[in-house]
């Protein structure tokens, strides 16, 4: 493994940072990031990967994936919303995260760092924002947080409650004034059509909905304001998790966001209504929310227009990263993990098409530095700069990757991948009137928001990302479908067994295998803050 660094002195650092603006160290006029990041797509929304061949009218996409780089062996350390959106911005593993919430989720689970919808980003923390800030950069941030830390937002008592209520609608502009101000407080310039949570966590159901015209607008109107100066944009859609209905997707109405109303709809084009029409003229069939990926890479597209338009698209490099794998969400097995992504530039980059080397998404900070010009960042984070992969010059990749989830704990090193599910002993305790008080405490919070729930039964065996019997929403897809899924302990030779369906950690031939995946998985854990008992 790979271990932190000490950091550079805080003199040194601001001496870098200085002749970096001042031009000492960078090129005549840095490069324009854009990180855009999309939400629970599956492998067969790409065109790009063989799961989705020709079954997708994506032409932006499918431009950045032709004339950029697939990094093919993308990972994800934590694969649900929040913990990955940490990793990417702070370049950091979330156990990390020093928000109140966090640390008290902690100290409930007797020091167990347990990674949820719960490691959030708060001001306090220097996260990839900053840097690029101290460098010049304009920063921007569109779209979905759920990952910077908003306080002071209130829920509703009636989730049915009217959004046109004055009462109502003074509540969601306040909510959403947090929720703005909070990513602004984050080293963050410009802060528009901000989602502070999933469509169906916003509040009210009248609000959630999904609005991509609106997020692509704002996204818009930055590079408008930004483009003649280097800038940084996050760009966040909440497409395509759900809501995925299209009555509650590209057919709601268009003034509905989650600040509320708009005067009237954003204009962004092509328009939404055309959506259906074009997957028909493309002859595809209409199954797998061909209108939302559709209507995604509109989006990908507007942002293109736009650097276009500004004459700046030759100096802009694209990140296409999906926030985590689909299949398998909410578990550390290589659907929820593997997770392909996306890097352009204009005329590609020296590595080719493809690229097979092992990067994860704590790299994405790091590798961005580096290319905007700032050296040696790879101290300052558990990640790594892959640009030398990109650029060619160098092939090196860590020696294993660390993956944290829920209760869960897991290490690739070769060929092998060792798996690890604890639970705290109280849990493991429980009668059965305080398992069944804890799955219909659960299940009422979904019935509150018209979300249906998966079972009555407290006897099932909680799942690994929450302690639910039964499992929660959010591995509902994968939960229970692995052959191994309960087991405590699980060792899969990945190049003979890529589809995890043997378990090896019981086999005698194998013990030495065991053991020593064992301590490449504690390493980690014994670096990072919290205890996981191997």
């Amino acid at each position: 493994m790979i271990n932190r660094m000490p950091r550079l002195p805080s003199p040194l650092l601001a001496l870098v940072f200085l002749c970096l603006a001042t031009g000492l160290f960078a090129e005549s006029k840095r490069p324009n990031i854009i990180f855009f990041i999309a939400d629970d797509m599956y492998p067969e929304m790409f065109n790009c990967l063989p799961e989705g061949r020709g079954k997708n009218l994506t032409p932006n996409l499918d431009k950045l994936a032709t004339e950029g780089t697939i990094m093919l062996k993308q990972y994800v350390v934590s694969p649900v919303c929040t913990p990955s959106r940490y990793n990417c911005l702070t370049g950091n593993y979330a156990s990390r995260a020093r928000n109140p919430e966090f640390l008290r989720k902690t100290e409930e689970e007797e020091n167990q760092t347990v990674i949820q919808w719960n490691s959030f980003i708060t001001k306090e923390d220097k996260i990839l924002s900053h840097y690029l800030k101290d460098l010049g950069y304009t920063t921007g941030f569109v779209g979905k947080n759920h990952v910077i830390e908003a306080q002071g937002i209130r829920q509703p008592k009636d989730f049915q409650a009217s959004a046109k209520d004055p009462a109502m609608a003074r509540l969601v502009a306040d909510n959403y004034r947090r929720a703005r101000q909070a990513v602004l407080d984050c080293g963050f310039d410009y802060a528009e059509a901000i989602y502070h949570n999933n469509p169906n966590f916003i509040g009210l159901a009248e609000l959630a909905v999904q609005n991509n015209d609106w997020i692509a607008e704002k996204g818009i109107d930055f590079i408008d304001q930004n483009h003649d100066q280097p800038f940084f944009l996050y760009f966040a859609t909440t497409i395509p998790h759900g809501p995925t209905e299209p009555p509650r997707s590209w057919k709601a109405d268009p003034r509905v966001t989650a600040a509320g109303y708009l005067d009237s709809a954003p204009e962004v084009w092509p328009v939404r209504d055309s959506l259906r029409r074009r997957i028909q003229m493309a002859g595809l069939e209409n199954a797998n929310n061909k209108e939302l990926v559709l209507w995604l890479d509109d989006s990908i597209g507007a942002l293109l227009s736009a650097l276009q338009r500004h004459d700046i698209l030759d100096n802009t490099i694209i990140f296409f990263f999906n926030d985590h794998g689909q299949h398998a969400k909410g578990t550390l097995f290589q659907g929820g993990v593997h997770n392909p992504s996306i890097v352009w530039k204009k005329g590609g980059f020296p590595v080719g098409n493809l690229c097979q080397v092992p990067v994860s998404n704590v790299d994405f900070a790091p590798t961005i530095l580096e290319m905007v010009g700032l050296p040696n960042m790879d101290s300052h984070f558990d990640g790594n700069s892959f640009k030398a992969v990109l650029d060619e010059t160098s092939e090196a990749s860590r020696e294993s990757m660390y993956f944290e989830l829920g209760y869960a704990r897991a290490v690739i090193k070769g060929d092998y991948k060792y798996y690890a599910v604890r639970y705290p002993e109280y849990a493991e305790n429980w009668t059965l009137a305080e398992r069944k008080a804890v799955l219909e405490a659960y299940n009422e919070q979904r019935r509150f928001r018209n979300m249906g729930t998966y079972t009555e039964d407290p006897t099932m065996p909680f799942g690994q990302l929450e302690l639910v019997p039964g499992g929660g929403g959010a591995e509902q897809a994968a939960y229970g479908t692995n052959p191994a899924y309960f087991d405590p302990d699980k060792l899969f030779n990945l190049t003979q067994d890529p589809r995890e369906q043997i378990n090896l950690a019981n086999d005698p031939r194998y013990q030495e295998v065991l053991v020593d995946m064992k301590e490449e998985l504690k390493q980690y854990i014994e670096a990072l803050p919290g205890e996981f008992d191997i």
